[in-house]
């Protein structure tokens, strides 16, 4: 699997980092038999500020990814006139739900009964909210604090998602471990994949893949990738 260096966020530019990420997804997709256009990418804007959601946007983006709520609200608010999908990506506290519905399009990090309760509830009280996107999120390591569901715990969680009305069970997500070959890692997804889809059949999405092993993701079935440092840069150190 070709490894990917980090750039500094002045060089290339980024319109160019851009591009070489699109053709790096395409040919990958290409590798693997599957249709050019066949994965969704998710720009992540962690740490940078709204004026590159801003300038994403006008290079083509559609869809960026935020892993804090605090830093998300602010910057959509920033960005109201700009026509992207936000993914909220990270951890998500259950008091935060309904303030996250305000802006996300997809939550991509459900790990818990009382997440989908809360997301669900807001969804109620709301009568103009829009059905939000759920993927599941899938702990691929024995550390409880990484976040995301037990395995043993998978199919009861897409079971209570597809029970909530204002909610809509996308698929899966889960993040690769660092120790392990990413292969194994997104093999595993895919298996998490088929437990979900027992469950709802058209819960076929896979949110899999970052900078560093987007292509060891496309070959195991990733549907959506989260892509930051790559095409961004260097992200600032947080104030």
């Amino acid at each position: 699997m070709p490894t990917h260096d980090v750039p500094d966020i002045d060089s290339p530019g980024l319109a160019a980092r851009l591009s070489s990420v699109r053709q790096g997804i395409e040919s990958a997709l290409t590798a693997n038999g599957r249709a050019a256009g066949d994965a969704t990418l998710i720009v992540v804007t962690k740490f940078h500020p709204a004026s590159l959601v801003r300038e994403l946007a006008e290079l083509g983006v559609r869809d960026v990814g935020e892993n804090k709520h605090q830093e998300a609200v602010a910057k959509h608010a920033e960005c109201a006139d700009v026509d992207v999908n936000w993914h909220f990506i990270g951890q998500l506290q259950s008091n935060k739900a309904a303030a996250v519905r305000g802006y996300a399009d997809a939550v991509h990090s459900l790990d818990r009964p009382s997440l989908v309760t809360a997301l669900e509830n807001a969804g109620r009280q709301n009568p103009d909210a829009k059905v939000l996107d759920c993927f599941v999120q899938v702990n691929l390591t024995d550390d409880p604090g990484r976040g995301g569901v037990a395995w043993a715990d998978i199919e009861s969680l897409a079971e209570l998602t597809c029970a909530a009305p204002s909610l809509r069970l996308a698929g899966v997500m889960a993040v690769a471990p660092l120790d392990v070959d990413p292969r194994e890692a997104f093999a595993r997804v895919a298996q998490a994949s088929e437990i979900v889809r027992s469950v709802a059949p058209d819960a076929r999405s896979i949110s899999a893949g970052m900078s560093h092993d987007y292509e060891a993701a496309i070959e195991a079935g990733a549907t959506h990738l989260r892509i930051g440092t790559q095409i961004t840069g260097k992200r600032p150190l947080p104030g």
